[in-house]
């Protein structure tokens, strides 16, 4: 502006409005008022279009770096501030480059072209006003146009909702795009993966009844279990800390259940953490979320991506691979139909002190929901043989999460086993609701505590809880006024 309050001439302006209005005529067409603005309404998402085509174009001289990129534009359109600063100065160099200031008559409520244009091809619409409360944010859930958060593993829904699905629709192409990926009728579904374990899933019309939109940010870090029985996260308590460091001495094999979010990842990060850094370590993932490397620089430990789409690359080529890498230990992120029968092998053929994660409601379910998967693949076994030895061999001692109080516990601690025809289960460790502490039910087996003898694990007083617990159960029976012990709370 001038002093007179008039807008200073600008040959670079006056040419671009002249330019995007031409755009909208058709040959011999004459300019009036109205389509005058149509073009200026129209401007911006042709321009908007040209810097999604720019920034979506392969950077960078090997392939090494063209995924450096790619992941940066994932991570700029996901929140992270340091990125997001590094596109806005793509656009501002691309607007510069093109001698583009302004689009005339357009109003936008932002300071500037490139800002208006990053919030269109980048930002997250008003997933930007959650993005900006990131304290405690472990996932974004968006079903058609509500928005749900989940903090401490609880979905709340969320305070903001978007205003039609089609913006849900322009982050999901957004993130695709970026991504060489595609979600239309003929795929109606596309996942991104972060380095850093954060991940996206998108599925539209079609496939779900309404568009959704899935951000599970990776929040896990180096936790140790000494970490775990801090008051903030309170999951465990300190002779819970040293049972679970006997069941890692005793080469115990593992199996941890749990509904999503209660935690499974990040107890199974906590025991690897505990394991000697040279101890051979392989594990088995369909998507990277464990990050050993990342975490744990000095771990010898060799890290698997298999994909069931890839012939080449399937659970069953990634065990055969394993088997062969001397590894003392197994850790095999979930066990999934497609490899039961490698897994439950591995275990009874020396690889002792294995973990993994099965989806069942209780611990009791684990042996039976294994035995299941193995007879999938067709071959001729006995059901009931298959489910003692998977009971005695493969899943040891079962470990279960839950959501208590808004808070991540241990709820149970059972080493599994097998008696007269069906699956048992002793309670090492339970938690009590009522006094909102946990209790120790019984005494390991005699077969367990000749484990925890051969391995060199002093057990100490470990159990003499239990023992009191189980005279107090004992004496309940014939008198249930008899008050709980204190001394035998953990």
């Amino acid at each position: 502006m001038n002093g007179n309050g008039q807008e200073r001439f600008s040959p670079a302006a006056f040419s671009n409005r002249l330019k995007y209005r031409e755009e909208q005529l058709e040959p011999g067409e004459a300019l009036d008022a109205g389509k005058a603005q149509e073009g200026e309404n129209g401007g911006f998402g042709r321009l908007a279009n040209d810097i999604r085509a720019y920034l979506s174009s392969p950077r960078g001289l090997t392939e090494e770096e063209r995924r450096q990129y790619g992941e940066r534009l994932n991570r700029a359109v996901l929140g992270f501030a340091k990125d997001r600063e590094h596109v806005l100065a793509l656009i501002n160099d691309w607007l510069l480059r093109h001698r583009i200031h302004e689009l005339p008559g357009q109003q936008i409520p932002y300071e500037s072209l490139a800002e208006a244009l990053f919030a269109e091809v980048i930002g997250m619409n008003v997933l930007e006003l959650v993005l900006a409360d990131r304290v405690g944010l472990e996932e974004i859930q968006v079903v058609g146009t509500r928005i749900y958060e989940v903090r401490r593993g609880r979905a709340v829904p969320s305070r903001y909702r978007f205003a039609s699905l089609k913006e849900v629709e322009r982050i999901q192409q957004n993130l695709v795009l970026y991504n060489n990926d595609r979600i239309n009728p003929r795929k109606r579904w596309a996942e991104v993966m972060l380095q850093d374990g954060s991940r996206v899933t998108m599925t539209g019309f079609g496939f779900t009844a309404s568009p959704t939109l899935t951000i599970r940010f990776y929040t896990v870090q180096a936790f140790h279990l000494s970490e775990l029985c801090e008051v903030a996260y309170r999951t465990i308590n300190e002779p819970i800390r040293r049972l679970l460091l006997a069941v890692l001495g005793a080469r115990f094999n593992v199996v941890i259940i749990g509904p999503t979010n209660s935690g499974k990842t990040h107890l199974m990060k906590a025991l690897i953490a505990e394991l000697p850094d040279e101890e051979r370590i392989v594990t088995l993932e369909n998507r990277f979320e464990m990050m050993i490397h990342r975490d744990f620089p000095n771990k010898n430990a060799v890290e698997y991506e298999f994909d069931e789409d890839d012939a080449m690359h399937r659970s069953s080529q990634a065990f055969k691979l394993a088997l062969r890498q001397s590894p003392e230990r197994i850790v095999h992120a979930e066990i999934r139909d497609q490899d039961a029968n490698i897994y439950v092998r591995a275990c009874t053929r020396g690889h002792e002190g294995s973990m993994t994660t099965v989806h069942a409601n209780t611990l009791e379910d684990v042996p039976e929901a294994i035995s299941d998967m193995c007879m999938q693949d067709g071959r001729a076994m006995n059901p009931e043989r298959l489910t003692k030895r998977i009971a005695e061999y493969v899943t040891q001692v079962g470990i279960e999460l839950r959501l208590v109080d808004g808070k991540r516990r241990v709820f149970r601690i059972g080493e599994i086993g097998w008696h007269d025809g069906s699956v048992t289960v002793k309670d090492w460790v339970r938690f009590d609701e009522s006094v909102s502490d946990w209790r120790m039910p019984a005494l390991p087996s005699q077969r367990a505590m000749e484990r925890f003898r051969r391995h060199g694990v002093d057990t100490g007083d470990m159990f003499a809880k239990a023992g009191k617990q189980a005279e107090y159960a004992q004496r309940a029976k014939h008198n249930e006024h008899v008050p709980f012990p204190k001394e035998a709370v953990l």
